[in-house]
């Protein structure tokens, strides 16, 4: 008796596999917040146990992802349907009973079905019952979301709900499914697993990282399935567009991207960086101030007729190119000059930081979080980081072990005011600079117009804040804080002022 007791209370087990639980609020967030596109329902009954069911429907045109959430009655009286799936050219994958719902993309899938191209035609729920007693009656529900462009990207994120805060990220790395590679077990050099950088993020105390690749998108797959177990830090699919003329990043793009740039081809960076956008995701330049040459083909920036209103940030620090260089983020390799001479032409970049990492195990300059990007965003989604982004809420933490360490201000007059990635307009020259920020004792705000330097104050005397008298015309103005011995701890984005000029 007490053995028939304990294995009724035993989960049943069918392949392996444990029969399904209701979706939690977490499986319901990683759902497409709209409705369905289809719903099936179906019924099954005691003459369908031990049988197969399928459940077919039609896979329309152009649609870039497959979501599928799957749930049924009658668990209480231990009945059991397990979930697969058929395409128009035969078995795509099983999940049993250990998934409530799934997703296939080009890039990736959830673990237990096959990423690849969603040909239209029928499909088909193949639907396998392990156990329904007779005389009972169960119904099934699947409901079907065919996406397509931006909102396909990417699914939902575990890590929504954070609320607004300064998230801190690397936002470029590489893994085994480029050109990173660490010593395996046996002390060999060996293509990186993708979780050993997500490992190294983690202990880190990352909010995010990206994942960027050399012009593939074949990490996306493993990136999702570590996703689902590294639910407190969001992972980004990312791609390095490497061409002949420069490097730039792509963020949450999964879709394939043409990036064979060549001298008066079709493909260029703005053809690129338009189907980026169009798919809802974000451009940064990386490392600019490198040179370009059989060392490093490609890494500094000589692209021709590059729209720079297309763009929507630049990598202002790289870690990895600053740790074979002079180590100094304003020395021979800095982005920074760059930067500011875009500004002065019109374009408004947002700085980021990446580490460039190659090996999860590297320290120093250029390890998994050296450089640190902060970005305030509204939740830590990708969306929401990318917004952050538009807006130009961001600095880069260069050496991540100072601490305490923020970087924001605001500038105002004539009754007017802006933060740190805004604009101001006044009619009068004298501006008030309010920084808001934190660093280690005897460190100094520096205040620059452009390139040159206009201001400074002791960490101490930050909370007052500085008036500087502005000359007619457009200025950007960022804030550098440097530490007692002169070496540059962080740097942010400008604040847009235009002068009135005299008539």
């Amino acid at each position: 008796m007490l053995e028939a007791l304990a294995l009724a209370a035993l989960p049943v087990l069918i392949g392996g596999a444990l029969a399904p639980v209701a979706a939690s609020a977490q499986e319901a967030q990683a759902l497409p917040a709209r409705d369905a596109d289809l719903t099936l329902t179906g019924t099954i009954t005691g003459m369908d146990h031990q049988s197969y069911q399928r459940a077919p429907f039609t896979m329309p045109e152009g649609v870039d992802r497959l979501v599928v959430a799957f749930d049924y009655d009658g668990r209480e009286e231990k009945t059991v349907i397990d979930l697969g799936l058929e395409d128009v050219n035969g078995f795509r994958g099983a999940s049993g009973g250990n998934k409530p719902h799934f997703t296939i993309a080009r890039s990736d899938a959830t673990p237990s079905y096959l990423a690849g191209p969603i040909d239209a035609g029928e499909w088909a729920l193949s639907l396998v019952v392990p156990n329904i007693r007779q005389g009972v009656t169960a119904e099934w529900t699947a409901r079907i979301w065919f996406l397509q462009g931006a909102e396909a990207q990417m699914p939902p994120s575990p890590t929504a709900g954070r609320g607004l805060g300064w998230y801190r990220g690397d936002l470029h790395m590489h893994t085994g499914h480029s050109d990173g590679s660490c010593d395996s077990e046996a002390g060999r050099r060996v293509p990186c697993p993708l979780f050993r950088t997500v490992e190294a993020a983690k202990a880190r105390n990352l909010d995010f990282i990206a994942i960027t690749e050399h012009n593939t998108t074949s990490h996306a797959g493993a990136l999702y399935e570590v996703q689902q177990y590294f639910d407190h830090t969001l992972l980004i699919p990312g791609r390095e567009i490497t061409t002949f003329f420069g490097h730039f990043n792509i963020f949450g793009i999964t879709s394939p991207i043409d990036f064979r740039i060549t001298k008066g081809g079709v493909i260029g960076f703005d053809t690129i960086a338009d189907r980026v956008h169009e798919l809802g995701g974000i451009v940064s330049i990386n490392h600019p101030g490198l040179p370009s040459g059989e060392l490093c083909m490609g890494c500094g920036w000589t692209m021709d007729n590059a729209d720079y209103a297309k763009a929507d940030a630049v990598e202002l620090v790289n870690g990895s190119s600053l740790a074979s260089a002079d180590r100094n983020p304003e020395g021979i390799v800095s982005a920074i000059p760059f930067w500011t001479k875009l500004q002065s032409e019109g374009f408004a970049l947002t700085p980021l930081g990446g580490s460039d990492n190659h090996d999860p195990d590297a320290h120093d300059l250029g390890a998994v979080g050296a450089p640190v990007t902060f970005i305030e965003a509204q939740d830590l989604t990708p969306q929401a980081l990318f917004d952050g982004i538009r807006k130009g809420r961001s600095f880069i933490a260069i050496d991540p072990s100072a601490r305490p360490l923020h970087l924001d201000f605001s500038a105002a007059g004539g009754g007017k005011s802006a933060r740190m990635g805004g604009d101001l307009q006044l009619a009068r020259a004298l501006v008030r600079l309010m920084p808001d920020v934190q660093a280690p004792a005897g460190s100094v705000v520096e205040f620059h117009d452009g390139g040159t330097p206009i201001a400074e104050l002791p960490i101490a005397d930050a909370p007052s804040g500085v008036d500087v008298s502005l000359d007619a015309g457009t200025h950007h103005v960022h804030l550098r804080i440097r530490s007692g011995s002169g070496d540059l701890l962080a740097i942010g984005n400008a604040i847009r002022i235009d002068v009135a000029r005299d008539e």
